[in-house]
Protein backbone atom coordinates (compact mmCIF):
# COMPACT_ATOMS: atom_id res chain seq x y z
CA UNK A 1 0.00 0.00 0.00
CA UNK A 2 1.33 3.32 -0.98
CA UNK A 3 1.34 6.39 1.51
CA UNK A 4 -1.06 7.95 -0.39
CA UNK A 5 -3.61 4.99 0.00
CA UNK A 6 -2.58 5.16 3.89
CA UNK A 7 -3.43 8.79 4.17
CA UNK A 8 -6.79 9.86 5.47
CA UNK A 9 -7.24 13.99 4.80
CA UNK A 10 -9.25 15.88 7.69
CA UNK A 11 -12.40 17.57 6.62
CA UNK A 12 -10.22 20.86 7.55
CA UNK A 13 -7.31 19.50 5.05
CA UNK A 14 -9.46 18.72 2.21
CA UNK A 15 -10.94 22.22 2.31
CA UNK A 16 -7.84 23.68 2.24
CA UNK A 17 -5.65 21.31 -0.52
CA UNK A 18 -9.00 21.95 -2.54
CA UNK A 19 -8.44 25.68 -2.19
CA UNK A 20 -4.63 25.44 -2.90
CA UNK A 21 -5.13 23.31 -5.89
CA UNK A 22 -6.68 25.87 -7.47
CA UNK A 23 -3.55 28.24 -7.78
CA UNK A 24 -0.51 28.26 -5.91
CA UNK A 25 -1.32 31.13 -2.91
CA UNK A 26 -0.92 31.89 0.85
CA UNK A 27 -2.21 31.65 3.93
CA UNK A 28 -3.98 34.72 3.95
CA UNK A 29 -5.43 34.08 0.15
CA UNK A 30 -7.09 30.64 1.38
CA UNK A 31 -8.59 32.81 4.32
CA UNK A 32 -10.21 35.02 1.94
CA UNK A 33 -11.37 32.22 -0.15
CA UNK A 34 -12.94 30.97 2.91
CA UNK A 35 -14.53 34.20 3.55
CA UNK A 36 -15.23 35.11 0.26
CA UNK A 37 -16.83 31.84 -0.79
CA UNK A 38 -19.77 31.76 2.33
CA UNK A 39 -17.54 28.58 3.26
CA UNK A 40 -18.11 28.67 7.04
CA UNK A 41 -21.46 28.20 6.54
CA UNK A 42 -21.15 24.63 4.84
CA UNK A 43 -17.76 24.06 6.45
CA UNK A 44 -16.29 23.00 9.52
CA UNK A 45 -13.41 25.39 9.19
CA UNK A 46 -11.94 28.10 10.64
CA UNK A 47 -9.19 31.25 10.08
CA UNK A 48 -6.89 30.12 12.88
CA UNK A 49 -6.82 26.30 11.70
CA UNK A 50 -5.65 27.32 8.20
CA UNK A 51 -1.97 27.67 9.06
CA UNK A 52 -2.25 24.06 10.77
CA UNK A 53 -3.38 22.31 8.44
CA UNK A 54 -0.50 23.81 5.72
CA UNK A 55 1.89 22.86 7.66
CA UNK A 56 0.36 19.12 8.19
CA UNK A 57 0.17 19.37 4.01
CA UNK A 58 3.39 20.63 3.59
CA UNK A 59 5.13 17.84 6.37
CA UNK A 60 3.16 14.88 4.66
CA UNK A 61 4.53 16.18 0.87
CA UNK A 62 0.84 17.10 -0.29
CA UNK A 63 1.99 21.11 -0.91
CA UNK A 64 5.26 22.60 -1.37
CA UNK A 65 6.33 26.20 -0.73
CA UNK A 66 8.96 28.54 -1.17
CA UNK A 67 8.94 32.51 -0.23
CA UNK A 68 7.62 35.32 -2.13
CA UNK A 69 7.88 39.11 -1.28
CA UNK A 70 4.52 40.91 -1.56
CA UNK A 71 3.76 44.58 -0.88
CA UNK A 72 7.44 44.91 0.82
CA UNK A 73 6.85 41.65 3.30
CA UNK A 74 7.59 38.05 2.51
CA UNK A 75 4.89 34.89 2.45
CA UNK A 76 4.85 31.46 2.10
CA UNK A 77 3.28 30.44 -1.04
CA UNK A 78 2.09 26.91 -1.02
CA UNK A 79 1.54 24.85 -4.13
CA UNK A 80 -0.21 21.39 -4.54
CA UNK A 81 1.97 18.41 -5.40
CA UNK A 82 1.37 15.74 -7.72
CA UNK A 83 1.23 13.36 -4.19
CA UNK A 84 -1.61 15.97 -3.06
CA UNK A 85 -3.28 16.61 -6.13
CA UNK A 86 -3.37 12.46 -6.31
CA UNK A 87 -5.13 12.23 -3.17
CA UNK A 88 -7.28 14.62 -3.70
CA UNK A 89 -8.73 13.28 -6.67
CA UNK A 90 -8.61 9.76 -5.03
CA UNK A 91 -11.29 11.91 -2.08
CA UNK A 92 -13.49 13.73 -4.61
CA UNK A 93 -14.09 10.33 -6.56
CA UNK A 94 -14.51 8.51 -3.07
CA UNK A 95 -16.77 11.26 -1.21
CA UNK A 96 -18.91 11.64 -4.30
CA UNK A 97 -19.19 8.14 -5.16
CA UNK A 98 -20.29 7.15 -1.70
CA UNK A 99 -22.61 9.80 -0.35
CA UNK A 100 -25.71 8.76 0.88
CA UNK A 101 -27.75 11.32 1.26
CA UNK A 102 -27.07 13.59 4.04
CA UNK A 103 -25.91 16.84 5.29
CA UNK A 104 -22.62 15.75 5.05
CA UNK A 105 -19.58 18.82 4.20
CA UNK A 106 -17.08 16.31 2.62
CA UNK A 107 -19.87 16.14 -0.04
CA UNK A 108 -20.25 20.04 -0.17
CA UNK A 109 -16.20 19.87 -0.49
CA UNK A 110 -15.74 17.39 -3.08
CA UNK A 111 -19.11 18.64 -4.84
CA UNK A 112 -16.88 22.21 -4.85
CA UNK A 113 -14.07 20.12 -6.62
CA UNK A 114 -16.32 18.57 -9.36
CA UNK A 115 -13.78 19.59 -12.27
CA UNK A 116 -11.30 17.24 -11.00
CA UNK A 117 -13.33 14.10 -12.01
CA UNK A 118 -13.97 13.16 -15.84
CA UNK A 119 -17.34 13.58 -17.15
CA UNK A 120 -17.70 9.64 -17.43
CA UNK A 121 -16.06 10.12 -13.45
CA UNK A 122 -18.90 12.37 -12.36
CA UNK A 123 -21.43 10.43 -14.01
CA UNK A 124 -20.32 7.11 -12.37
CA UNK A 125 -20.17 8.67 -8.66
CA UNK A 126 -23.42 10.59 -9.15
CA UNK A 127 -25.39 7.29 -11.05
CA UNK A 128 -23.90 5.11 -7.60
CA UNK A 129 -24.85 7.78 -5.62
CA UNK A 130 -28.31 8.05 -6.85
CA UNK A 131 -28.93 4.26 -6.66
CA UNK A 132 -27.40 3.96 -2.98
CA UNK A 133 -30.03 6.73 -1.82
CA UNK A 134 -33.34 5.25 -3.86
CA UNK A 135 -32.44 2.09 -2.05
CA UNK A 136 -32.09 3.47 1.33
CA UNK A 137 -35.27 5.57 0.96
CA UNK A 138 -37.35 2.55 0.05
CA UNK A 139 -36.15 0.54 2.63
CA UNK A 140 -37.53 3.91 4.39
CA UNK A 141 -40.64 3.69 3.25
CA UNK A 142 -40.77 0.13 4.05
CA UNK A 143 -40.33 1.05 7.54
CA UNK A 144 -42.95 3.47 8.07
CA UNK A 145 -45.35 1.51 6.61
CA UNK A 146 -44.63 -1.19 9.07
CA UNK A 147 -44.82 1.40 11.93
CA UNK A 148 -47.79 3.53 10.49
CA UNK A 149 -49.63 3.03 13.01
CA UNK A 150 -47.28 4.69 15.42
CA UNK A 151 -47.17 8.13 17.24
CA UNK A 152 -45.98 10.86 14.99
CA UNK A 153 -42.89 11.18 17.14
CA UNK A 154 -41.85 7.60 15.85
CA UNK A 155 -43.63 7.80 12.23
CA UNK A 156 -41.79 11.53 12.11
CA UNK A 157 -38.06 9.72 12.23
CA UNK A 158 -39.15 7.90 8.99
CA UNK A 159 -41.10 10.58 7.51
CA UNK A 160 -38.90 13.37 7.72
CA UNK A 161 -35.28 11.13 6.09
CA UNK A 162 -37.92 10.37 2.96
CA UNK A 163 -38.57 13.87 2.22
CA UNK A 164 -34.85 14.92 2.28
CA UNK A 165 -33.95 12.17 0.24
CA UNK A 166 -36.62 12.80 -1.84
CA UNK A 167 -34.42 16.48 -2.08
CA UNK A 168 -31.18 15.13 -2.59
CA UNK A 169 -32.27 12.38 -5.50
CA UNK A 170 -33.95 15.46 -7.17
CA UNK A 171 -30.73 17.39 -6.84
CA UNK A 172 -28.91 14.56 -8.22
CA UNK A 173 -31.25 13.89 -11.14
CA UNK A 174 -30.57 17.21 -11.81
CA UNK A 175 -27.04 17.31 -11.70
CA UNK A 176 -26.75 14.08 -14.18
CA UNK A 177 -28.94 16.01 -16.21
CA UNK A 178 -26.30 18.86 -16.44
CA UNK A 179 -23.59 16.86 -16.73
CA UNK A 180 -24.72 14.95 -19.69
CA UNK A 181 -26.23 18.03 -21.14
CA UNK A 182 -22.42 19.44 -20.93
CA UNK A 183 -23.74 22.45 -19.17
CA UNK A 184 -21.61 24.62 -16.13
CA UNK A 185 -18.51 22.66 -17.31
CA UNK A 186 -15.51 24.31 -15.46
CA UNK A 187 -12.26 24.83 -17.51
CA UNK A 188 -9.69 21.73 -16.01
CA UNK A 189 -6.84 23.89 -16.78
CA UNK A 190 -8.15 26.73 -13.79
CA UNK A 191 -7.41 23.76 -11.68
CA UNK A 192 -4.15 22.95 -12.45
CA UNK A 193 -4.65 19.40 -13.40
Amino acid sequence: MSIEENLELSHIAFAVLGLISEHPCHGKDINEKIEDRGMKAWTAIGTSSVYGVLKNLKRNGLVESWMEEENNRLVKIYKVTEKGIKLLKNRIYKTLNEYVGRNDPDFYMAFSMLPYLSEEEQIEVFANSLNTIKEHKLELEKMLKKNSTTPLNVRGLFIHPIKILNTDIEFLEYVLEEIKRGIGQVDPEAYNK
